[in-house]
């Protein structure tokens, strides 16, 4: 009992230094200066070190971190497990003043007055490209899973963090987000009232009874396709982006590409491929900003 109630502070406390008290600095400091703490901080082994190590190793067993690159690899991680969770502090604290002046935009959004499906992947740190659409006027919910379950056990900090998370990315859109937890269905009224929908659809398909067959790194994985097959079947234009952030400066940069309207009655297998050709690209970039590598078993599996 007291070992099981030591464990819990330990853990807690944990989460509190890594979720709240470590990116929560983006709140009180200016970005130069908070980046180029976390930069040095990304070289602190101690932080996030559990999963950083099992992200190497995953990525490793892939053939995707050459010999003696292991340090940079790991340090890159952590810069953008920071980045990524001080967004969260930015964006409920900073106008969007600092997004004009910190983040370049290659591309253009979708009409906000038709209906449509933007997706983006679990790469790079995605808060200010939702705060960019929500100044463009269109009319998008995230989609979120329902916060409940394992990974919450026994862990008040991290519930909360996820909780004010799924807050904020709500009001960087001005509009709440929509739980979808084995249906579609909030997607299709949203998409019948031409609005849009945003979702990162680089989830494991070993919990889904659709999936299609693309490949990444030259290497085969299995992805969900329910939401491409509905945007196929209802003829919703698709649009892909991603948003990373140079490593020296800390400056974003989000890159939006609006794909052709896939033919009707045509097969999700081919849109998920030209989806997902845009995440074989980013980790071309920099593989390192992928944040699901501690999951690769559940994506390459070869079948």
């Amino acid at each position: 009992m007291r070992s099981t109630l030591h464990q819990r502070l330990r853990t807690e406390l944990r989460d509190l230094i890594e979720l709240v008290l470590v990116p929560g600095l983006a709140a009180i400091l200016p970005w130069r200066w908070c980046f180029w703490l976390f930069k040095h901080l990304a070289r602190v082994q101690w932080l996030y070190r559990g999963a950083c190590l099992q992200a190497l190793a995953q990525a490793q067993r892939l053939g995707q971190v050459s010999p003696g690159d292991e340090a940079r690899w790991l340090a890159t991680r952590r810069l953008v497990t920071l980045v990524d969770h001080a967004d969260h502090y930015l964006a409920v604290t900073r106008s969007n003043t600092f997004m004009q002046r910190h983040m370049d935009v290659q591309g253009q959004w979708p009409d906000p007055a038709r209906a449509g499906v933007c997706v983006t992947f679990h790469w790079g740190a995605g808060m200010w490209a939702l705060r960019h659409v929500g100044a463009q006027g269109l009319q998008a919910h995230a989609l979120v899973a329902a916060m409940e379950g394992t990974p919450f056990a026994g862990r008040s900090v991290l519930r909360r963090y996820a909780v004010a998370r799924t807050r904020s990315v709500g009001q960087a859109l001005g509009r709440a987000p929509l739980v979808v937890s084995g249906s579609l269905r909030p997607v299709v009224q949203a998409l019948r009232r031409h609005e849009q929908v945003f979702a990162a659809v680089d989830v494991p398909a070993d919990q889904v009874d659709a999936s299609a067959l693309v490949t990444l790194r030259g290497m085969p994985v299995r992805v969900p396709k329910g939401l491409l097959r509905l945007a196929v079947d209802m003829q919703v234009p698709v649009t892909v982006y991603v948003t990373g952030f140079d490593t020296q400066t800390g400056r974003r940069l989000l890159k939006i590409v609006q794909l052709a309207l896939p033919a009707p009655g045509s097969d999700a297998q081919e849109l998920a491929q030209m989806v997902f050709q845009h995440l074989d690209d980013s980790l071309a970039h920099n593989n390192a900003f992928w944040h699901f590598w501690g999951e690769a078993p559940r994506f390459f599996n070869g079948q």
